[in-house]
């Protein structure tokens, strides 16, 4: 099985080498990944290693570092699989680097360790590695997994995944998001297992605990109620117009698109009744219903001025992030997919979040939640609680890391 897995491997490299031709992330991925060893920083041996795939992950990872970097001086080398995660987070401050994984050979895993030497190692939810894992259990090097989270139909589970789950017994201790990881590791056993939960949960606090107003908001909604929606895609966007054309006129929209290249913000500019732009919108300019978000960086604080917020992607790959508008205390909207999201999940559960799956369902809640006042700061309050109740992760997989 190792030599089939190294096979795919090398595989997947040349398909990444062919698609750089043709995508702009393969060539990306390929080029971070030129003469790697020679361009590799110097000087952090004895770092600890975190390791995320990408974007998403590294939201998860990223409370264990600031927490890392508040109570030790022990410096942190920060690694993405994927460009996406990478290109945004290159300059991230609170590490000493960033870099890319490369490829999971016998001889990247050997010769990257060699190079950084790191005390030990932090894998974010989904990562597991065989050739890296493998080499760090031969060094006594400790690495872990955290908010990691595992479902039946995963090849670890499978008559045919013994192979897999070997690499699985090698990871020090296993920090899950849920009981159930916890069963089907144990009935595989994988022991060396606990619940400490999404350290998301932790980020988005901090992040509401720190808040700090964004003056231009809040002097375009001169007082407007607003229903802010995120990440969108063109598929949420459709409906959200059609609601929005049915609400009062003294709603507002502020809405941060998925995508803000300056094509897609003229689209949607022209479909959102000529919506201002939060870039070009001055404070003596007339105000129209919707201001489109055309920046990145602000979204986790823009949903502190809404009075109901809906979250892009559930018709498609899948919705985003919901934890940043919940932590406000405030009911959350999205699409039939999200399923997949044991957040999302949670706060359906808790009476905190709707799923629509046509524009009829879409303006029945929303209708709902701004006319019913009592039912909307319910839904809004147990959304708050259902984020308190899940904080702690960061501090659970700490005392366990640094004991």
């Amino acid at each position: 099985m190792q030599g089939l897995y190294s096979l795919g491997i090398r595989l997947y490299g040349l398909a990444i080498s062919i698609a750089a031709l043709f995508q702009e992330k393969a060539e990306k991925w390929k080029s971070g990944r030129k003469n790697y060893f020679e361009k590799l920083p110097k000087g952090l041996e004895g770092c600890m290693w975190m390791h995320c795939a990408s974007l998403g992950e590294f939201e998860q990872g990223r409370p264990i570092i600031e927490a890392l970097k508040e109570n030790s001086s022990q410096k942190i080398l920060l690694t993405f699989f994927s460009p996406s995660g990478y290109e945004i987070r290159k300059d991230y401050e609170e590490v000493d680097a960033v870099v890319y994984l490369p490829l999971d050979t016998k001889s990247n895993a050997r010769k990257f360790l060699d190079h950084f030497q790191p005390s030990a190692a932090i894998f974010v939810k989904y990562e597991v590695w065989h050739h890296f894992f493998r080499e760090m259990q031969k060094r006594n090097i400790p690495h872990y997994m955290v908010s990691a989270i595992f479902r039946e139909d995963q090849v670890y589970f499978k008559a045919y995944g013994g192979w897999f789950r070997e690499t699985l017994k090698g990871v020090n201790h296993i920090f899950c998001q849920d009981e159930n990881s916890i069963s089907l590791l144990h009935a595989k056993g994988i022991n060396q297992t606990s619940v400490a939960g999404d350290t998301r949960f932790d980020r988005v606090k901090k992040l509401a605990d720190s808040f700090t107003p964004v003056e231009k908001v809040v002097d375009w909604l001169n007082g407007r109620r607003a229903i802010v929606a995120g990440s969108t895609w063109p598929e949420d966007e459709e409906l959200i117009a059609e609601s929005l054309a049915k609400a009062p006129e003294d709603l507002a929209l502020l809405i941060a698109p998925h995508e803000i290249k300056p094509q897609r913000i003229a689209r949607l500019k022209q479909r959102l009744f000529q919506a201002d732009k939060f870039t070009a919108w001055n404070k003596s300019d007339k105000r129209s219903r919707v201001m489109i978000i055309d920046t990145i960086g602000l979204l986790g604080k823009l949903y502190r001025y809404g009075d109901v917020a809906f979250i892009g992607g559930g018709f498609g790959a899948g919705i985003h992030n919901t934890l940043e508008a919940a932590v406000y205390g405030i009911p959350v909207v999205f699409g039939p997919k999200y399923e997949k999201f044991r957040e999302a999940v949670g706060l359906k559960e808790a009476g905190a979040a709707f799923s629509v799956e046509y524009q009829k369902s879409l303006d029945r809640i929303v209708t709902r939640l701004l006319k019913d006042e009592a039912f909307r700061r319910e839904a809004g309050e147990n959304a708050k609680k259902y984020v308190d109740a899940q904080a702690g992760a960061t501090d659970k997989i700490l005392k366990k890391i640094q004991h």
